[in-house]
C-alpha cells in the first residue's frame, strides 16, 4: 500500500517538470503525465517522481491535518 501526501505546486519548469512542496520539503518531480496543465498552488499527489493527478484543495487539506495529527500523536506516544 502506497500513502500520497498531497504536495503544493511552488514551482513550474519549461522541462514538464514542478517543484512541490511536501508537509515543508521541497523537491522537483516529473509532470509528463498529466493530460492537463498545471499550475502554481495547485494541490497534486505524486508516485515514483511522477505527479498522478490534481485534488480538491479542500481534500488536500482535510488530508494534510489528518497526516499533522498522526505525526502529533506518535510524537506524544514516544515521550
Amino acid at each position: 500500500m502506497c500513502l500520497s501526501v498531497p504536495s503544493k505546486v511552488v514551482e513550474i519548469h519549461e522541462d514538464a517538470s514542478v517543484t512541490v512542496d511536501t508537509l515543508g520539503v521541497r523537491r522537483r518531480v516529473s509532470s509528463h503525465l498529466m493530460a492537463e496543465p498545471l499550475a502554481l498552488g495547485d494541490f497534486v499527489l505524486i508516485h515514483i517522481g511522477f505527479v498522478m493527478n490534481k485534488i480538491d484543495e479542500k481534500d488536500a487539506q482535510l488530508s494534510l491535518d489528518l497526516y499533522q495529527e498522526i505525526v502529533e500523536k506518535m510524537h506524544m506516544e514516544s515521550m
